[in-house]
């Protein structure tokens, strides 16, 4: 089959049995459909997709503009949270130097307390000692003479003595 018989006669074409006519009228409503596709469905898809692509550009650059907004408000809080942690130091440093200053002063004074008492139970003791020896001097030849009458296992006496 030539060319010209695919143009001319209602023959049927090859092994498929396809009508030329069939086959015309599928191309040119193919190259219909393609040129009402091309000319407003894919404007209005290009059109859809660059609106999508704008908003999603958009959102992203204003996510990343509060993503940097939202580091430096950390930096400031890490900033304050730094000093704060810093002012606590000194104040915890103070009040220990504080506290080690009062423990030192009462410890100062609770030793001179001491010492104070000390010295006084030891003039209060050394009164004692000698109010004790003026009281028992007159005592003292008689106990004598008991102790002496203990060990001895007789009684002795002073006017024993003197005779």
């Amino acid at each position: 089959m030539t060319i010209a018989a695919l143009w001319v006669g209602p023959e049927s074409f090859g092994p498929l049995r396809i009508e030329v006519w069939s086959l015309l009228v599928g191309g040119l409503c193919f190259a219909v459909f393609a040129l009402l596709i091309g000319k407003w469905l894919l404007p209005r898809i290009n059109e859809v997709l660059e609106k999508r692509e704008a908003a999603t550009t958009g959102r992203f650059e204003h996510a990343e503009a509060l993503q940097v907004e939202a580091d430096e408000v950390r930096a400031q809080y890490e900033a304050v949270l730094a000093d704060a942690r810093h002012e606590a130091n000194r104040i915890r440093q103070e009040a220990t130097e504080e506290g080690t200053a009062l423990i030192t002063a009462a410890r100062s004074e609770a030793t001179a307390e001491r010492d104070a008492m000390v010295a006084e139970a030891h003039t209060q003791i050394a009164a004692e000692r000698e109010a004790a020896e003026a009281a028992l001097r007159p005592n003292v030849n008689l106990l004598a003479e008991e102790l002496a009458g203990r060990i001895l296992g007789e009684p002795v006496s002073a006017q024993a003595k003197r005779s």
